[in-house]
């Protein structure tokens, strides 16, 4: 059932009409069919497979034919060796689940069918007859509790050498994340995404939310439709990232840990600005220029890594005009020429002319807020001349319409500019003090190169929307009917459980899916080793597995001598009998023991000879009967002086 919603339609009603029909078929204690209905249905399972998957390999593909396999097994089941497979292949099935999701709901649901599991493997190992299903799950659940701790050790112990989840090239499609490069559009429809991107915790002070902002990529270069990042060109045939700016960073930094959601993505969302690495355990943090870090690698497990930025800073203000990429100030020929109109009408109208950019930056920025312009996620469909549109036509837009309108105006004017894409604000979480940055808080500003400044943040959609910037006015998503059904009840309900939920998931991402390497070393320092290595790590997993086998050992010893009670309390009238000259064969029963007590002693051996009888009742009779420690007190009572 976990796998519905992944594997194809016609699995899942193959599936469940394979199901359906062996039930029927043990219902009415028909015969299973014959070896060419299995084989053609097999058959037809691996050609649709083949025809949704255009694979028979690979993470897809093999999950599609695992859970056909399993129904189609059942159709063989004969015997109790086969339903053992079956309940192997479940366990197998089970797993898959993780190849798609490791989080704290799939883990739930798993746990539930391992119990099913083990329940039905443990009623298959019983007597024949039907033993109650609610005494095989007892004793399901209990194994499964006495395996716990050694799957907590083997967890924390076990090396941790790469992913164990996940298969090549099966990616990370379908997931939501910042793009390399921006349509008008893009920016908008990640926007009504209520998924976590990332999560903060911050050391110390927290700065104010609409400080907030986290770098992702930098785009520089548009083609009229298109923003993309600046490659820098070596050759004909190879290009690179722009090298690190030169940054000053002012007063004290600001530490914090980021937990960054998978998003097949190699960027490292940090805070403006962070002029060293973050220090991601097992990623290696490259600069792409332009204040922005990434990965050698798309981020397609979660990644936890720690930061340090500087609020107020000064990048590249030294830089001289000339020496600037002349990207920064191109724009396509023949594309919105009214917006090239306005930049002349600005520069003519400001004071010092083109030559006074910080002017002309503000110039801009007051038509924006007194302008009658609109924030809005729907503004329709943009055109050929996006920035005209804008600025002149529509007058309304989102995020990514504003700041690439503000950066085609400064560059008509000679103003280098660029966007930046990232996310902005986030709530905290009062559970556990995390900021969650969903991709709702997805967001595009500008930034302007002013001499002896260097680049300055611009957000434009500050002037159009205030309260977009910061925690005033959250993007809300539009949310279910039940959803809204609570929150008209009881507005805060909603928030405090979701809150909740996100606080017990983060605990699960950061306690169990984030334990590293390095977590797995940590631990062994706090146990005393003052330079752990892996050596040290698998001698005390070998060390504790022994440890647990001669405990395992040492129980079994114990409960062997320590028997049934039952069994203990014959064996010990057995003893005594002997000793008083009634040999008895070591598997002689209650019943004998009675004969042979009334043969040899008469009436006077009658009351033990009841209480042998009554001892076998308790033992293998349906009526009730006297307990087991009342049986005992008897015993005590008897007139065994006479057998002396």
């Amino acid at each position: 059932m976990p796998q519905a919603a992944r594997v194809p339609w016609w699995c899942t009603a193959m599936t469940a009409g394979i199901l359906c029909w062996r039930g029927v078929l043990a219902v009415r204690g028909a015969p299973l069919p014959g070896t060419p209905w299995v084989l053609g249905l097999l058959v037809v399972a691996v050609a649709a497979t083949f025809s949704s998957h255009r694979t028979l390999l690979g993470r897809d593909a093999g999950v599609t034919l695992i859970v056909v396999l399993l129904a189609l097994k059942t159709l063989e089941l004969r015997a109790r060796r086969d339903a053992f497979v079956v309940f192997f292949l479940g366990f197998f099935t089970l797993l898959t689940n993780f190849f798609f999701s490791q989080s704290l709901l799939t883990a739930g649901a798993m746990l539930v069918g391992l119990l099913g599991l083990l329940t039905a493997l443990v009623n298959a190992h019983m007597p024949v007859g039907r033993p109650p299903l609610a005494h095989a799950a007892k004793t399901a659940a209990t194994m499964a509790l006495l395996g716990a701790p050694v799957m907590v050790l083997l967890f924390m112990l076990f090396p941790r050498l790469a992913p164990l989840w996940g298969l090549p090239s099966d990616g990370m499609t379908g997931r939501t994340g910042l793009s390399s490069t921006m349509q008008v559009g893009n920016v908008a429809q990640l926007a009504l995404e209520e998924g976590i991107a990332m999560r903060v915790k911050f050391e110390g002070q927290v700065p104010p939310s609409y400080e907030l902002y986290f770098r992702g990529p930098v785009l520089t270069q548009f083609d009229g439709r298109e923003w993309r990042p600046l490659i820098r060109r070596v050759n004909e045939s190879t290009a690179a990232w722009m090298p690190p700016l030169q940054v000053e960073g002012f007063g004290a930094p600001v530490r914090y840990t980021v937990t960054l959601e998978p998003s097949n993505r190699p960027w490292l969302l940090v805070l403006d600005a962070a002029i060293k690495a973050p220090d991601a355990p097992g990623v290696t943090a490259l600069s792409g220029g332009e204040l922005q870090w990434m990965s050698t690698r798309p981020t397609t497990d979660l990644v936890r890594y720690t930061a340090e930025s500087y609020i107020d800073y000064r990048a590249a203000g030294q830089a001289r005009l000339a020496a600037l990429p002349p990207q920064y100030r191109e724009l396509p020929a023949s594309y919105n020429p009214r917006t090239l109109q306005l930049a002349t009408q600005l520069m003519a109208s400001v004071p010092g002319g083109a030559a006074n950019k910080p002017a002309l930056v503000q110039a801009a920025l007051e038509r924006l807020r007194t302008g009658g312009y609109v924030y809005t996620l729907e503004p329709g469909l943009y055109g050929e001349h996006t920035a005209d549109e804008f600025w002149f036509d529509r007058k309304q837009g989102f995020c990514e319409h504003i700041a690439s309108a503000f950066v085609v105006l400064m560059r008509g004017m000679d103003i280098p500019a660029r966007i930046v894409t990232g996310y902005q604000g986030g709530e905290l979480n009062g559970v556990d003090g995390y900021w969650v940055l969903r991709h709702s808080d997805a967001h595009a500003w500008a930034e302007v190169w002013l001499a002896g400044r260097g680049w300055v943040r611009v957000d434009p959609t500050s002037m159009v929307a205030p309260g977009r910037i910061g925690s005033l006015q959250r993007l809300r998503p539009p949310q279910s009917a039940f959803a809204s059904a609570l929150g008209s009840v009881s507005p805060g309900m909603l928030v405090n459980l979701r809150q909740a939920w996100e606080a017990v998931n983060n605990g699960w991402n950061q306690w169990v899916l984030n334990y590293t390497q390095s977590k797995q070393l940590d631990l062994l320092r706090q146990l005393g080793f003052r330079s752990p290595d892996w050596e040290d790590l698998f001698y005390m997993l070998v060390g504790v597995v022994v440890a647990v086998s001669l405990a395992g050992a040492a129980w079994a010893r114990w409960e062997r001598r320590r028997q049934d009670p039952w069994l203990r309390l014959l064996a010990r009238v057995r003893q005594r009998l002997s000793a008083a000259g009634v040999p008895l064969a070591p598997a002689c029963g209650p019943r004998q023991m009675a004969d042979a007590v009334t043969k040899r002693f008469g009436n006077e051996g009658r009351p033990l000879a009841d209480w042998l009888l009554r001892l076998e009742a308790q033992r293998y009779s349906r009526s009730a009967n006297a307990p087991l420690p009342t049986l005992q007190r008897e015993l005590n009572r008897l007139p065994w002086p006479a057998f002396r």
